[in-house]
């Protein structure tokens, strides 16, 4: 994993790499750069694959390309092999190398045998010309600026605020090229949105169970190949622990850490299934009055999320990932994008399934600037690689093979996956109900207080060079009673809340943060 910068074109100095680099230290342990009169190009790589050698921005062996990576491609060894029968020499055991090779022998073409989570720009040295890509669903951040005839490219929105100009993102599953002279034309190699055909379908539900159980089963193992510690976010829901019982199968030294308030459901339920796989448990104690101003301020920097809910969710994912750091933890795995994937959302049920399935689409295709985006920053911004294997590429692929009315058609939201996995998982997972990160000890009204403040602190960030904070889609679309179009019309009506909705909202969390510590001061006068 790393975090990327470059400039591209006539003028520039070695220089002009130095607030872009600090701006994404926390991403690596190591500032690598290299020059040349028209390229400046640097990596903050964070050690993981073949640590010593994966020098980067990395050279191809003629010296005409050169690459920038953010990202780690799980299939590597599988393709190094397959290069090498192609004629092609390694003298690492890097996906930095591979990817470069990949790249070489079958061009833009490569990034379709890629199976991993990655974003990466290829310059050519002779021309300037420089390829842009990043991964199906954006679990890797990629962004662009174009100012007097130079390209700016940079893993964070942070990097590129100094050069004045629009920040563009380079969408998930897309890639191009951006040519002497001109700003980069994108083209999708993935398309989340295109129609699966009949006779692809799964329509059996014993088929779809065991079809989930064998390609989430892999897509974790392929994602443990490491000689390093691996940790685990544990919610104490569902999905998380059936990524914790294959990490501790295969990494019987693994950490799960927990965060959330003395008491939160969450915790027990934790507790209790690490006791019983004798995993060991590192628990982050956040209690809604460790929520203040600092905190969220920090959130809004780090995170450079658009939406409010986002926000929060960072602000009590930055000090989980911290923990993992001081642990000495570099590779973490989540289980973030089972929802999306498995309807475990109760909006699915209240709407007709054309509708249902184009939300499911539109909910994949935006993890990129939501979910992902929140889990990339908290957890690069600690130094620490955190790895989404319910987003692996054949996970979606599946997930859209299965009819949304089977994923719902169950007795329990997400039951292909509580189904999948019943002989491991205690009953007290299981049959658990899902529940949000930030809601489930008080964690959520706390952050409310500050939310009025959340759009200020990202003009001040220079953020709104790229987007400015908006409404929650999610409720958005509640208030339009779960269409997908009135939704979106709406919010390209009114981007932000008006000022009573910001009234209203600011209200219920001061009332809620008063009532209880008024009624337990009125209890103990009785």
């Amino acid at each position: 994993m790393c975090g990327i910068a470059l400039v591209i074109g006539p003028g520039g100095q070695p220089s002009d790499l130095d607030p872009m680099m600090a701006a994404i230290a926390g991403r690596g342990e190591l500032d690598e750069r290299r020059h040349t009169p028209t390229v400046q190009a640097g990596t903050q790589r964070l050690r993981i694959v073949d640590r010593e050698h994966a020098v980067q921005p990395w050279q191809s062996p003629d010296g005409r390309w050169l690459l920038c990576y953010n990202g780690e491609v799980f299939n590597h060894d599988e393709l190094r092999a397959e290069l090498a029968a192609a004629g092609h020499t390694f003298g690492t055991e890097s996906d930095t190398e591979v990817v470069m090779t990949a790249f070489l022998e079958w061009g833009e073409a490569a990034v379709d045998r890629l199976r991993g989570e990655f974003a990466f720009a290829v310059v050519d040295l002779h021309t300037d010309d420089t390829y842009l890509v990043r991964d199906p669903l954006g679990v890797k951040p990629l962004y662009f600026s174009w100012r007097h005839g130079r390209l700016h490219v940079a893993s964070e929105i942070k990097a590129l605020v100094g050069v004045g100009a629009a920040i563009t993102e380079v969408p998930p599953g897309h890639h191009g090229w951006a040519r002497r002279g001109s700003g980069p034309h994108l083209l999708p190699h993935y398309d989340i949105r295109s129609t699966v055909p009949v006779e692809e379908q799964v329509t059996d539900p014993r088929e779809a169970v065991d079809l989930v159980r064998r390609t989430l089963s892999e897509s974790i193992a392929i994602r443990l190949r490491t000689d390093l510690t691996v940790g685990v976010v544990l919610s104490g829901g569902l999905d998380s622990s059936v990524v914790l019982h294959h990490v501790h199968r295969m990494h019987p030294d693994c950490v799960a850490v927990t965060i959330g308030a003395p008491g939160s459901k969450d915790l027990e339920h934790a507790r209790r299934l690490t006791a019983e796989l004798g995993v060991r448990h590192e628990v982050v104690d956040l209690r809604p009055a460790d929520l203040g101003w600092r905190q969220m301020a920090q959130a809004v920097r780090v995170g450079e999320l658009t939406e409010y809910g986002d926000i929060i969710n960072a602000a009590v994912s930055i000090p989980l990932f911290r923990r993992f750091h001081d642990l000495g933890i570099k590779v973490v795995l989540t289980g973030d994008g089972s929802d999306e994937l498995f309807g475990g959302y109760r909006m699915y049920h209240d709407i007709d399934a054309a509708q249902g399935e184009r939300l499911f689409v539109h909910k994949l295709a935006n993890l990129g600037r939501t979910e992902l985006h929140r889990v990339d920053r908290a957890a690069m911004s600690q130094g620490v690689e955190a790895r989404v294997p319910f987003l692996d590429r054949e996970m979606v692929t599946l997930a859209r093979r299965i009819p949304l009315a089977m994923k719902i058609g169950g007795p329990q939201e997400k039951w292909l996956v509580r189904e999948a996995f019943a002989d491991i998982l205690p009953d007290h997972i299981r049959t658990r109900p899902k529940s949000g990160m930030s809601y489930s000890s008080g964690l959520h009204d706390r952050a409310r207080l500050f939310k009025p403040l959340f759009p200020t602190l990202h003009r001040r960030n220079g953020f709104d060079l790229h987007a400015p904070v908006r409404r929650d889609f999610d409720t958005v679309l509640h208030h339009q009673g779960d269409d997908l179009d009135l939704a979106t019309v709406e919010l390209a009506r009114r981007g932000d809340n008006t000022p009573l909705e910001r009234g209203k909202d600011l209200l219920g969390a001061v009332r809620w943060n008063v009532e209880p510590p008024v009624r337990r001061w009125l209890a103990g006068r009785r």
